[in-house]
């Protein structure tokens, strides 16, 4: 089930708020935390309920694990670290499985010429961010900071609805005090309020922007076979909106229902787009994801104590591996390299003292991000190619018909005038709204900033209403979220 579903807005999200709170009233509690389980699994399984039993059995396996690893420091009859290992070992290979297994033998089939049948196995939604939290769990049970936590609460903190299906990673002590705090347990209006608010924004940022910008990219990326210098442009820069629209909007819509039910999730996008270096972009980008990478791999391997070749060596790994778990595809590992690389380099600038204007920082940073969303984005190396080809002119420079009179001199360095845009949109104003865009991201406060100075009045009610009327309004497909196939 999706966010930006006519099933979910009006029929799954109002029946479960009004029943849980009814059971909340009535004083049981237990009760309650189990409808919302259950309903948290009917969401998963709507999508498709031959995964049930694996989220089941997952989420059954690692509250185990996690208890002995919480109990042993009293009876020391099992040996902690091979206890941690075998549960992240199963984890990991459970991921492996649905996740990588078809990349292997592509490339075992690639390097020995050999013709094993892939398995074309389905990706279970959610299954990198539930696998992640729960890993996260596995280790702080392991550290000792973690509480014997019953499995009701261990299973409403693995399965609730609004973070299953593409976070935001959850930590367990930033979330299982929410579920037990008493006064989260009766409506609070004024959270409702700003839930509606937040859900409706993340809405219209899916539904009308990013879904827009979708048309180009798909378009550019995976239909034409050449993109001259302003479609290549225009292609790449539509997938960056597009991911951050669709991205940010779901996580708005996240921590907007979270909200409804008075959890509150961490936030997970604080306006990337603004970043002027590498690092500040990471720290604005995914950043449960961020958290996650860096404290249960980068600091593992040693993080920066152990000098500065092997920092680098370090986010080289934790950022390669970041790629590779967001996709199984050399397009997705050299993302990661890329990222990887750029954060060596300015650890090397910082080193060095230099300094650059900010308007210079922002724009290199931004146009380095956008280049690497690219091999991000392509389904295979080939369209990588094609877009980077076009995006430094190597497929020829279009420019608008309407400019010939004026500029007709440029035709003999091998300027070509027509129509510039028309093979990968319908849609005349797409140079508009990518200028609109860039401009709404860079100059307007973000919807973390909005919700701090909320306040439930009748400005914010007509806006909330607008937003969400034409959202609904606009809501005549309904498309995935980018981050289900991660």
């Amino acid at each position: 089930m999706l966010f930006n579903s006519y099933e979910f807005i009006f029929i799954f999200l109002p029946i479960t708020f009004f029943i849980y709170f009814y059971l909340t009233s009535k004083r049981l509690i237990a009760g309650a935390k189990g409808f919302l389980v259950f309903a948290s699994l009917f969401f998963y399984s709507w999508w498709n309920i031959i995964y049930l039993p694996l989220i089941l059995v997952s989420m059954l396996f690692n509250y185990l694990i996690g208890s002995s690893l919480t109990k042993e420091s009293q009876h020391k009859k099992i040996n902690k670290k091979s206890l941690l290992t075998f549960g992240v070992v199963s984890n990991l290979s459970l991921l492996g499985y649905f996740k990588y297994t078809d990349f292997f033998i592509s490339n075992i089939n690639l390097a020995s010429s050999s013709n094993f049948d892939l398995l074309y196995l389905v990706l279970p939604l959610g299954i990198s961010f539930f696998t992640f939290t729960q890993i996260a769990y596995l280790v702080d049970s392991y550290r000792g900071e973690t509480k014997e936590y019953d499995l009701l609460n261990y299973g409403l903190f693995v399965t609730f609805f609004p973070h299953l299906l593409a976070g935001p990673i959850l930590h367990h002590k930033e979330m299982m005090p929410q579920f037990d705090k008493v006064s989260n347990l009766v409506k609070n209006y004024k959270n409702i309020a700003l839930g509606i608010f937040l859900f409706s924004i993340g809405l219209f940022k899916k539904v009308v922007i990013a879904d827009t910008f979708a048309v180009c990219a798909n378009n550019g990326f995976d239909v034409e076979d050449t993109l001259h210098l302003i479609e290549a442009w225009t292609t790449s820069l539509s997938y960056t909106f597009q991911l951050y629209f669709d991205f940010s909007g779901y996580t708005d819509m996240a921590l907007g229902v979270a909200l409804l039910f008075n959890i509150r999730l961490p936030i997970n996008f604080n306006s990337p787009y603004k970043a002027t270096d590498i690092q500040d972009f990471w720290r604005r980008w995914h950043i449960t994801l961020s958290r996650f990478l860096k404290d249960y791999i980068y600091i593992p391997l040693g993080g920066n104590r152990l000098g500065s070749f092997r920092t680098y060596s370090n986010l080289m790994a934790t950022f390669i591996l970041g790629g590779l778990w967001h996709g199984a595809g050399w397009t997705f590992i050299f993302w990661g390299f890329l990222h990887g690389f750029a954060l060596v380099i300015h650890r090397i600038w910082q080193k060095l003292g230099f300094r650059l204007w900010t308007w210079l920082a922002w724009f290199i940073t931004f146009n380095f991000i956008n280049i690497a969303w690219v091999f991000f984005r392509a389904k295979e190396w080939d369209d990588a190619m094609k877009v980077l080809g076009g995006m430094f002119g190597f497929s020829g420079v279009v420019l608008p018909k309407m400019l010939e009179n004026n500029f007709s001199f440029l035709i003999q360095y091998g300027i070509v005038f027509e129509e510039w845009l028309e093979n990968i949109s319908e849609n005349s104003q797409t140079s508009l709204y990518l200028v609109l865009a860039l401009l709404f991201i860079l100059f307007f406060k973000n919807s973390n900033e909005k919700a701090k100075t909320f306040t439930p009045n009748k400005k914010a009610a007509f806006f909330t209403a607008f937003i969400f009327i034409f959202s609904i309004l606009s809501l005549t497909k309904v498309s995935e979220f980018l981050y289900f196939n991660f």
